[in-house]
């Protein structure tokens, strides 16, 4: 509301790695939202994120089956910033080629077509943490990558990170359309900020996520603690006849 930069996101059906959204809904000065099947993106929103799926293909499907493609087309004519993770990044491009059948029935399927690259799902899953930098800011990122496909064109020219020599995701002459294939960049609070200032938001962010998170853990715990027996849980598990028990 107000001064807020609004950054919204469709609930896609097989959405995957929530938590990449975490920092985003923390941060001061953004009003994030998860927007549900049935309703339209709102025209006001300054970005579109689109995360990751467990399937491409099925997700894509899904997006057009709401009317969120239309939405989205609308939201990148007038200029607003888009975002694409993993699957969201495969689906921004111009067409999937899956004539394997390893995201579902084997075929091809047209992108959004706002990244100039195209995604082949063909080889192994891709499972490493990665670490390296924006290549537009030179700010240091790592997270990890878990997808299936190879993404290339000429919009992978202007890659989004450079994870230690090898380019990684693609961006549009303007910058204003990104993707990359890096889970959990935003829980890095130099780069979430910076990338933050360019889609709008006012200020530096004062968000330290890695406290945050130990607060809320440490929060949890405490919680655990007075509900919870822990010293007669503990008494138990270290009596001989929990491990009589346990052994027979």
């Amino acid at each position: 509301a107000g001064d807020e930069l609004r950054i919204v996101a469709p609930m896609l059906s097989r959405l995957a790695n929530f938590d990449d959204a975490d920092p985003l809904r923390l941060e001061p000065g953004v009003d994030f939202h998860w927007i549900p099947p049935g309703r339209p993106l709102p025209r006001d929103a300054d970005v579109v994120i689109l995360f990751g799926t467990k399937s491409t293909l099925g997700d894509l499907k899904f997006l057009r089956s709401q009317g969120w493609d239309h939405d989205i087309l609308a939201h990148a004519r007038t200029g607003g910033r888009i975002l694409g993770l993993c699957g969201g990044y495969q689906m921004l491009g111009a067409r999937i080629d899956d004539e394997e059948g390893i995201d579902g029935r084997p075929g091809q399927e047209p992108g959004l077509g706002l990244l100039d690259v195209h995604t082949e799902m063909s080889g192994s899953k891709a499972v490493r943490p990665v670490e390296g930098h924006c290549v537009s800011t030179g700010l240091p990122v790592t997270g990890y990558e878990i997808h299936v496909g190879r993404t290339t064109g000429k919009a992978c020219k202007l890659p989004m990170f450079d994870l230690d020599g090898r380019a990684d995701g693609a961006r549009s002459a303007d910058g204003l359309i990104e993707g990359s294939y890096v889970h959990g960049v935003f829980t890095e609070d130099e780069f979430r900020s910076a990338w933050l200032g360019r889609a709008g938001a006012a200020g530096r962010s004062s968000l330290d996520y890695g406290a945050a998170v130990e607060a809320a853990l440490d929060a949890w715990a405490d919680g655990v603690e007075r509900a919870v027996d822990v010293d007669a849980l503990l008494a138990c598990a270290m009596s001989p006849s929990f491990h009589r028990a346990d052994s027979s």
